[in-house]
């Protein structure tokens, strides 16, 4: 459906933007184009303030301005469908748009406009129709999100989003660093732990290294002297050490006391020591003397340093001495005690190698315990990689497996969507032909009456099952050079048509059904005999192909082949099937691989030299292929590859030079053509992979069976192998047949049969099927198992593996092309096994492998059973056969044939000639006798010519009965010629001698003549022949094309005529004219004439005079109706065409003349060239001629001079009218002459059809009989003696007139010529050619007269078919000129009838003396008064007054409330007056007569204390009162919104203030509106001059705008959210405080009610009901119940609410009033802002951000100003305007009880 919505919002209504199915629900989603829709049908006039925008504002204004139109139109259309299509819910707009679609087309044929359907609509259903869009405008706003909203939601989501990435990258970056640390110090503590352990061992080792090498030496006596001197020297360094320490310091001291002196010195010069010092900066004196000085202190330093030094030496010279001395005496000592050392170091040194081999195996034993551990950690670890690897693997293979599953998938999905398009492609071709079919269909039925003929329903049908299309697509007349594809596809349909005429024409079915008259009559048989002679020349000119080669293979005793794609499990259960059955299992993969491999081993074959000699001879000599080592070679095709070529050519034959000779095998040379075609790159073709499976079953032993493994893959490889098992080669069997083209007109029963083709090859075809999902889940299966069970399968090599892991996963890459190469192979394999062959076996693979294998091997020994079956019963029917013929008597011998009597032979040609042309004039007579009787025969009444010719039987027979026809077809030709001879007195033949009754010729016993034919006439005969049927065909197809096309021809001719009658018959007069004239005279009468009896009748005589002035016009319109019909009639158009028609109909006879004449002259030249005689040469005088229908008075052009033509017959007037009326004339009951005359043309007409077809017939018959005459004299001229035959060698060939002197001379010669003596032999063969001539005439003959029957036939069904076709055409044309003649006389009828209803009309008018306001109509047939349209207007209705608006007790009207808007205003713009001021003001309207027009009257009677008394209940919290609130209050009554309406209108006021100013202008406020609309509905009275009732709910929103706008700017603009805050007051102050912070925060605040309770006289109730007052609010329901406690959850009030804010509800105002003029400049200071400041700084909001309402309303200070705030609090008026009325009405009480009194 969206595909045809889309057409049509494209192509009809051309929206501006083009749409797709795809995005329908995008494009529409935001109403523009549904008001571009709309507003292209004149629907939507504002049109213009559509938004394309897709925002929420753009989409609220778009659907807002739709709902009216399309409630307008019908189509229902609510928010539920508009918040569907602007949330693009699937289905929404494509519903809508069908449901638009059918109002469009409602309204598009009403002819109305979106105006008037608008105002035709009643007015109290618009009414409702409004509310209803009002209510529907403010629910949708309620629906659609606003785009502030939308925006703030997409940027918060887009923070989200944002602030999570970057918090997971923060986390991710903190984890990899702690990460990063830990890895650091793991690191770190392990390189510790490693140091520890190593500092350990090497401390271990060095302390056993010390241990084993301490030596126990006995402890030496202390030296004291050594010690002492030591002691000494150390003293003496560390006391030389601190005296040059001290004296380093001494100097360091003196020199730092020195510098001091110097700075001191230099702190306090004087005068003349620093002019001193200026004047000897440049003295060379002082400057010699610090040279000096630093001379001197450099030479003591350096004298010092050397001291220094010296003194250093001598120290390290004393301490060198010393240690000498040590050493000394320490060598001395060791070289005391060496002997005791060397003992006790070998001890030591035993137990230390003790101790190492201790330490060693210690070690030792560690080492091993280290290394068992290593060990068993690496294989643990090994464990663990390949385990990692194996999860690895794992993941990859489920990734391959989905990703290969996606691949495949996609290729199904592809494959699913090409399928789904070429069937729905093809479903729409269809569709489109079924349209066609059927508007066609409508199309015939309104052009023929719902008489659609048959003939054209059939060719649709035609058509229309051949896949064509029924309407004309191009046109093909002149035939162009080029064709296009429109005019390729007409003339396939026409060459369609064409063929199925002929073929109806040829087998008289359909149209060319025998009629009644020739029902009972029999078809024209077969001419058997010009079968056989085209098939005979056929075979001489083109001789039939040799028989095919058939292989010799051994009869196996099983033979199949399992197919199935890639896992299904073939070679699982062929394995099981080989065990269990002992077959063999021959796979084509395997085949090749032991081929090359065969190759690669020189596998040979040794021969004798001999046997390859003689093999080679063989093969010269016979031309035929033959087989090469057991191999069927297979016969390649002409347009195989060059590989096929190579594999075909012949091997060389190696040079033999010993007496045996070793070549290479079969199967080594195929295995050698493969690998060289591998090694190229190249696939191995069909043909060899054929070769080396037969090779393979060749090698198969004769006792087992074989089955091939997943072969053949292709359907090219399964006719390969078929023909290579079978010889058999269907390609070649259906396309070449026989090389010549078989005749269509004739057959011969005779010709030899095609062989039937030979069984199957193989036994049986069994497919594995299985689903794609499943062959990929096997395969990953497969792959997945391959590593596993690698391990567990110790026996196979490690190759063995690597060998399967590599086919794994080359079937893992190939596996989704050898699925799809199954699948494109399979349907055409499919077709193959099942259809064709029908051997198809298919078996469920998806279930286990037992499962499989068991069904597998059931359907196995099935076909056993099954092929066991078929041997035996072979073997039991060739027995029965053998039994039959044994059984069988043997034939008797045929009886002699009678003698033949001298006398038959003495007959004149003439008689033979008369019998013979009367024997066939009464056969063509005889329309209802057999076919054949009588042919062959000239008026013979033998048996022979009873037989039937029809019957077909074997050629065999025929052959074997040859020599049993020679005696009778003796006597057939002595009886011919005993007719040939005249005699005075004719003698009755001697009756034949009793016999089997002799064999008709072309009969199944008949015994055709074989005798040589010269080569020329064959070549000659065919093509002649294919000329004949090709224009024989072409020809007939040509006329019935145009028979056809003449048929639709007279239905639009006879359509067009009666459109342009009944156009013709309603065409314009000028009758309304004089009606219309009469009309504005009638009405222009004068008032005072209206009554007068004269002036009446005057009226009535001009009524009398119009009604024959329109009578006159309807009499002329008739006569010129009836002459136009006449004028159709008389035209020559139906002539014409019958004329046509007889023509194509004449066209047909002369074809078949033409034909026969041309078989005539065929089967001449056919006998003529067996008897071995010239074909004779065509005449010039030409064929027969059928004469045509002369359609034009003038001469005939010269080029169709030779054409006969026949002039039409024009029937003369006085036959016309002396004809007896026919049987249609007298039931119309009056004479049409025109129809008369029509119907004695056709009466002529058809007498000429039957003329032609007689002399067509008498033309058949005479050529058979010259035919006749021809042969007889031909026999007598060579029966005649060699001497007269050379006096008159030219008199043979004339008429039997001619011979008579000849013979007569003969005659008399006779005697003097001595006879010929003649042998036996020459007597016997003498004979022969007399039989053989003799039989030849009867053959030739029986072919000529079967062909005149059959023609004759063909011409009287031509007869017939053209007179019904005539009377056919005849009927409809006639049909529509009495329909013509009827339309005619309802048309007059129905004027005369509405001139009568208009007479009617203006007597009626006359007598009532009313005049006719409305127009009269009289159009042609129909009268009618046009109530649209009044001649003279009517009166002007009276203008209402205005409303007013009427006063009701205490509340003040519109007007009032305007008044003192516009004094207050005045006074105190801002809106506060003090309350002794607004006292004051009051008292004087009252008081002073001011308000009589400001106030109701009720407010005047007030008195001061009940004015205080209100200015007190305006007086809450300050000294002033609000002058609004005071109008608010006094404007009631008016509905008091709920919470939920203030909130919703607040959403409405800032949705509309796109700007964010918080005011809005009367536009968008009026745009807006409130919680209550101005539509009411007011009932209009129905007297014109009262008032309408006054609207007061609609000048209440008016004036609220006035109350609150601010008129200083332009234009003004208004505060809604101030003006809400009015609003939200409250006959309860807390409540009205709630509401206030409600509006504030712009949702529900939900609060704690404690001990709430309402006086009942603080609810207000307004006295009238008419809206909805504050008695109906909830709320105050609520607040009449009883008390209540509501505990608030803490999750709620949530919201944040600011300082100004807050502000705005609680305005506290300072002591300052509103009357003086400097007032308005004056900034008014709220008192709670220094208060709501501290309060958010305890809170904890320091720098006074917003807060969440539920922590302000904690606050204390909040809480007390919830309770104690009164500003928003509704005061109550209405108590003290009641006492008013109360004490008035006692008032007027006493007042009239003392008037009574007085």
């Amino acid at each position: 459906m969206s595909d045809i919505v889309c057409r049509w919002l494209n192509q009809e209504v051309k929206l501006s933007r083009t749409v797709s199915p795809k995005a329908l629900e995008k494009d529409f989603s935001n109403g523009f184009l549904l008001g571009e829709l709309l507003h292209k049908h004149e629907l939507q006039d504002d049109f213009p303030l559509f938004s394309e925008g897709r925002v929420s504002n753009a989409k609220l204004n778009n659907f807002s301005r739709l709902e009216p139109t399309f409630q307008l139109l019908g189509v229902q259309f609510d928010q539920n469908v508009a918040q569907n299509i602007m949330t693009e819910k699937h289905g929404s707009v494509t519903k809508l748009l069908y449901q638009l679609y059918i109002a469009l087309q409602k309204k598009k044929k009403s002819g109305l406009t979106g105006v008037a359907m608008q105002t035709m609509r009643p007015l109290a259903p618009a009414k409702l129709q409004n509310m209803k869009s009002e209510i529907y405008r403010e629910r949708l706003k309620n629906l659609v999100p606003r785009q502030t909203d939308l925006n703030l939601k997409r940027v918060s989501e887009k923070f989200q989003a944002k602030f999570k990435q970057m918090e997971e990258k923060i986390n991710r970056v903190h984890f990899e660093n702690v990460q990063k640390i830990q890895k650091l110090k793991e690191e770190q503590r392990v390189q510790d732990l490693e140091k520890q352990r190593l500092g350990r061992r090497r401390q271990h080792e060095m302390m056993a290294r010390i241990q084993a090498a301490i030596l126990q030496i006995p402890k030496v006596l202390p030296n004291r002297t050594l010690k002492a001197i030591e002691r000494h020297k150390m003293l003496v360094k560390r006391k030389e050490a601190e005296d040059v320490l001290n004296e380093i310091k001494a100097f360091e001291l003196l020199i730092k006391r020195e510098i001091e002196a110097k700075d001191s010195a230099s702190k306090v010069p004087t005068a003349g020591q620093t002019t001193a010092d200026l004047l000897s900066t440049y003295s060379d004196e002082e400057y010699m003397k610090k040279i000096q000085k630093r001379l001197e202190e450099d030479t003591l330093a350096r004298e010092q340093r050397e001291k220094r030094r010296r003194k250093l030496l001598m120290d390290q010279l004393i301490a060198h001495e010393a240690q000498e001395e040590a050493y000394r005496e320490e060598q001395l000592i060791n070289r005391l005690m060496r002997q005791s050392q060397q003992e006790r170091r070998i001890a030591v040194q035993l137990m230390h190698v003790r101790h190492e081999k201790e330490v060693l195996w210690q070690n030792r034993v560690f080492r091993e315990k280290q290394y068992e551990e290593r060990r068993l950690k690496d294989f643990q670890d090994a464990l663990d990689r390949e385990a990692a690897l194996a999860r690895q693997a794992k993941l990859e293979h489920e990734e391959q497996a989905q990703k290969e599953v996606e691949i495949h998938e996609r290729i199904t999905a592809e494959r699913a969507q090409a399928r789904y398009k070429k069937h729905y492609l093809m479903c729409a071709e269809i569709l489109d032909h079924i349209i066609d079919f059927s508007t066609k269909v409508a199309d015939y039925r309104n052009l023929t009456h719902n008489l659609i003929p048959v003939k054209i329903m059939r060719d649709w049908k035609e058509l229309f099952f051949s896949g064509k299309p029924i309407y004309e697509q191009a046109s093909i007349e002149p035939l162009p050079t080029r064709f296009t594809s429109e005019q390729l596809i007409e003339l396939s349909k026409r060459s369609l048509l064409d063929d199925n005429d002929y073929e109806e024409y040829k087998t008289f079915t359909g149209e060319w059904t025998l009629p009644e008259e020739m029902a009972e009559a029999s078809l024209p048989p077969n001419n058997n005999i010009l079968g056989h002679v085209l098939r005979t020349i056929n075979e001489k000119v083109h001789p039939p192909p040799p028989a095919p080669f058939v292989p010799q293979i051994p009869s196996f005793s099983t033979k199949g082949c399992m197919l199935g794609k890639t896992c299904s499990g073939k070679t699982s259960c062929l394995k099981i099937l080989e065990e269990a059955f002992h077959i063999e299992i021959l796979s084509i993969d395997t085949l090749v691989q032991e081929a090359i491999q065969a190759f690669l081993i020189n596998e040979t074959v040794t021969e004798d030299l001999v046997d390859v000699q003689e093999k080679g001879e063989s093969e010269k000599e016979s031309p035929e292929p033959k087989e090469m080592a057991s191999v069927t070679t297979i016969h390649a095709k002409k347009d195989s590859r060059v590989e096929g070529e190579e594999l075909e050519k012949a091997q060389s034959v190696q040079d033999v030079k010993a007496s045996s000779m070793a070549r290479l095998s079969n199967r080594a040379q195929l295995g050698a053509k493969c690998e060289k075609l591998l090694k190229k790159g190249r696939s191995i073709p069909d043909v060899l992979l054929i070769q080396i499976m037969v090779d393979a079953i060749n090698k198969v032993p004769v006792e087992k069976g074989w089955i091939l493994d997943g072969f053949p893959m292709t359907v090219t490889q399964a006719k390969l192998l078929e023909e290579a098992l079978t010889g058999f080669n269907p390609d070649q069997h259906e396309h070449e047949g026989k090389n010549y083209k078989k005749s269509t007109l004739v057959y011969d029963p005779t010709a030899p049969k095609k062989p039937p083709p030979p069984p199957p090859a193989l036994d049986f075809a069994m497919l594995l099927d299985i689903t794609d999902t499943m062959v990929l889940n096997r395969v990953m299966g497969q792959e997945k198992s391959t590593p596993e069970t690698t391990f567990g399968m110790g026996s196979r090599s490690p190759e063995s593996f690597s060998e399967d892991k590599e086919k794994t996963e080359l079937l893992r890459d190939q596996i989704q092309h050898r699925i799809l190469g199954f699948l494109d192979n399979w349907p055409e394999l499919e077709t193959w096994f099942s259809e064709k062959q029908d051997i198809l076996i298919k078996v469920n693979a998806e279930v286990d492998k037992r499962t499989l294998s068991t069904k597998v091997q059931e359907y196995f020994i099935a076909e056993l059973r099954k092929k066991e079956a078929k041997a035996k019963k072979k073997l039991e029917e060739q027995e029965a056969e053998r039994k039959k013929k044994e059984e069988a008597p043997p034939p008797e011998p045929p009886p002699p044939p009678p003698p033949e009597p001298e006398k038959e032979k003495e007959h004149s040609p003439k008689e033979a000639k008369g019998k013979g042309g009367k024997g066939k004039t009464s056969e063509a007579g005889k329309t209802q006798s057999p076919p054949k009787e009588g042919k062959g025969k000239k008026g013979e009444t033998s048996p022979k010519g009873k037989e039937d010719g029809r019957t077909q039987s074997p050629p065999k027979e025929g052959k074997e009965k040859k020599g049993e026809t020679s005696p009778k077809d003796k006597g057939k030709g002595s009886d011919k010629k005993s007719s040939g001879k005249k005699s005075p007195v004719e003698e009755s033949p001697p009756p034949p001698p009793p016999g089997p009754p002799p064999i008709k010729p072309g009969s199944e016993e008949w015994v055709y003549v074989d005798e040589p034919l010269a080569p020329e006439i064959p070549q000659y005969l065919v093509p002649y022949w294919e000329t004949i049927e090709n224009s024989y065909i072409n020809t007939i197809k040509a006329i019935l094309r145009q028979i056809r096309d003449e048929r639709h021809s007279v239905l639009y001719y006879l359509h067009d005529i009666r459109l342009n009658y009944q156009e013709y018959l309603q065409r314009p007069d000028h009758k309304q004219e004089f009606v219309s004239q009469w009309q504005t005279d009638f009405n222009n009468l004068p008032d005072d004439l209206w009554d007068d009896e004269e002036t009446k009748a005057e009226l009535h005589q001009r009524v009398n005079d119009l009604r024959d002035r329109l009578w006159d016009i309807c009499d002329t319109r008739k006569e010129e109706a009836e002459q136009e019909r006449v004028d159709i009639v008389d035209e020559s158009w139906l002539q014409d065409h019958l004329g046509m028609l007889m023509n194509h109909f004449f066209s047909l006879m002369q074809v078949e003349i033409n034909r026969f004449q041309d078989t005539k002259r065929l089967l001449q030249d056919y006998y003529r060239g067996i008897e071995g005689k010239i074909p004779m040469e065509i005449s010039k005088r030409g064929g027969t001629r059928v004469p045509l229908v002369n359609l034009d008075d003038d001469d005939v052009p010269q080029i169709y001079s030779k054409i006969p033509v026949v002039p039409r017959r024009v029937p003369s007037p006085d036959g016309i009218i002396n004809k007896p009326k026919s049987k249609v004339s007298l039931k119309r009951g009056r004479t049409d002459h025109c129809i008369e005359a029509l119907e004695l043309k056709y009466e002529g007409d058809e007498k000429t059809v039957v003329n032609v077809w007689q002399g067509a017939n008498s033309a058949i018959n005479h050529m058979v009989n010259a035919e006749i005459h021809l042969k007889n004299l031909e026999d007598e001229k060579e029966n005649m003696p060699d001497e007269d035959k050379e006096k008159s060698p030219q008199q043979g060939g004339k008429g039997g007139r001619h011979a008579k002197k000849p013979e007569k001379k003969k005659k008399a010669a006779s005697p003097e010529v001595s006879p010929v003596v003649l042998t036996p032999e020459e007597l016997e063969e003498l004979e022969k050619k007399k039989e053989l001539k003799i039989k030849i005439k009867d053959e030739h003959l029986a072919a000529l007269q079967c062909e005149a029957q059959a023609t004759q036939f063909r011409l009287e069904l031509i007869k017939a078919k053209a007179l019904a076709h005539m009377e056919e055409l005849l009927k409809r044309a006639v049909d529509v000129y009495k329909l013509m003649d009827k339309w005619l006389g309802a048309r007059y009828l129905a004027e005369m009838a509405s001139v009568e209803k208009l007479t009617e009309v203006a007597h009626y008018h006359i007598e009532t003396s009313t005049r006719i306001q409305h127009e009269l109509i009289l159009n042609g047939e129909d009268f009618y008064i046009n109530g649209d349209v009044k001649v003279f207007p009517d009166p002007a209705p009276p203008i209402r007054p205005p409303p007013v608006e009427k006063e009701m007790n205490t509340y003040l009207t519109i007007k009032q409330l305007n008044t003192l808007r516009k004094e207050f205003m005045e006074m105190a713009p801002k809106g506060y007056l003090g309350n002794k001021h607004f006292t004051d003001i009051l008292y004087d309207l009252v008081t002073l007569n001011l308000g009589t027009n400001h106030l109701p009257e009720a407010w005047l009677h007030l008195i001061l204390p009940e004015l205080q008394e209100l200015t007190s209940l305006l007086t809450v919290n300050s000294e002033f009162v609000d002058w609004r609130k005071f109008l608010l209050v006094v404007s009631q009554p008016w509905p008091l919104p709920s919470e939920e309406e203030l909130l919703e209108t607040l959403e409405r006021f800032k949705a509309i203030d796109e700007a964010g100013k918080g005011t809005v202008t009367l536009q968008q406020y009026e745009q807006v509106g409130l919680w209550f609309t101005g539509d009411v509905y007011i009932k209009i009275p129905e007297d014109p001059y009262e008032p309408l009732p006054f609207n007061r709910a609609e000048h209440l929103i008016e004036f609220f705008f006035d109350l609150f706008a601010d008129f200083q700017k332009d234009p003004p603009e208004l505060d809604y959210f101030q003006m809400l805050l009015y609003f939200a007051c409250h006959p309860n102050a807390v409540e009205g405080v709630y509401r206030a912070l409600s509006l504030a925060i712009g949702t529900h605040v939900f609060r704690k009610v404690e001990t709430l309770a309402v006086a009942e006289n603080q609810v207000m109730t307004p006295s009238y009901t008419d809206t909805v007052t504050i008695e109906e609010l909830p709320e105050v329901e609520e607040l009449k119940e009883e008390k209540e406690r509501i505990i608030v959850p803490e999750f709620l009030n949530k919201e944040t609410i600011s300082i100004p804010t807050l502000l705005k509800v609680f305005q506290g105002i300072k002591d300052a009033q509103d009357n003086h003029r400097f007032f308005e400049n004056e900034k008014i200071e709220n008192t709670f802002s220094e208060v709501f400041k501290t309060v958010y700084k305890v809170i904890g909001s320091n720098n006074l951000e917003p807060v969440e309402l539920a922590t302000l309303l904690k606050h204390p200070f909040i809480q007390n100003l919830l309770l104690t705030y009164k500003e928003y609090k509704l005061p109550n008026i209405k108590g003290i305007l009641q006492r008013v009325d109360q004490l008035q009405v006692l008032s007027e009480g006493e007042q009239k009880m003392i008037e009574e009194k007085k």
